[in-house]
């Protein structure tokens, strides 16, 4: 998994108002997809966009999931599942298979698939399609807010929290948002949950693919 060290993140200087929070300034508004761990803020920073109310969920190991109707309503908010060395099935960060075994798991990066490149003028560009941002606060952050909001009752998979776990939920989705960009998909970084997005220029140890 990629940490924040490895992550060379550099602040993107052309930006776009939504709603009192920037943005890149190109992608237009439906663009959007939020993305990130349980507890980075993907809910709020979804309602002050106004964007789409309903989280959505996407399997990156499943052929064509850039096409699938949970993207047609944006901007909105999307849970990631993705491959893993030694399981069939994707998972994602709030399954028991990958909470017990987090601290060992390693996504399996080929079978993640990426949209095709357009191929002829009528085609849809796919690639281009969709602007990913992955929300991804520091570690302490998220795990301090998580505590509190275990006390509610409400988020039942906060109850065996600790910062151990939430420091692999974010690596998984630091990862994800490093193969996304090595690929060519249109990704960005917010570690801020109101601050400047940040664009990926480079990772000091990536991983084997």
């Amino acid at each position: 998994m990629i940490t924040a060290e490895d992550l060379i993140l550099s602040p993107i200087e052309d930006l776009q108002d939504i709603n009192g929070l920037p943005f890149p300034k190109e992608p237009k508004f439906r663009k959007f997809l939020i993305t990130g761990p349980p507890g980075a803020g993907k809910s709020s920073l979804v309602q002050r966009m106004r964007g789409w109310p309903y989280e959505g969920f996407i399997d990156l190991s499943v052929n064509s999931w850039w096409s699938i109707q949970t993207l047609t309503f944006r901007p909105r908010e999307l849970h990631l599942g993705a491959p893993i060395k030694g399981f069939e099935e994707a998972l994602t960060v709030l399954d028991d298979e990958w909470l017990d075994n987090c601290d060992s798991l390693e996504i399996d990066y080929r079978r993640i698939k990426i949209p095709p490149e357009k191929t002829w003028f009528f085609g849809t560009d796919w690639r281009t399609r969709y602007v990913f941002e992955f929300l991804l606060p520091p570690v302490d952050r998220i795990f301090q807010d998580r505590i509190e909001r275990a006390k509610t009752g409400l988020f039942p998979f906060d109850r065996r929290i600790t910062v151990e776990i939430v420091k692999h939920q974010v690596q998984f989705y630091r990862s994800i948002a490093w193969y996304f960009w090595v690929s060519g998909m249109n990704v960005y970084v917010r570690i801020d949950r109101e601050g400047t997005p940040m664009a990926i220029v480079d990772c000091k140890n990536p991983p084997k693919l």
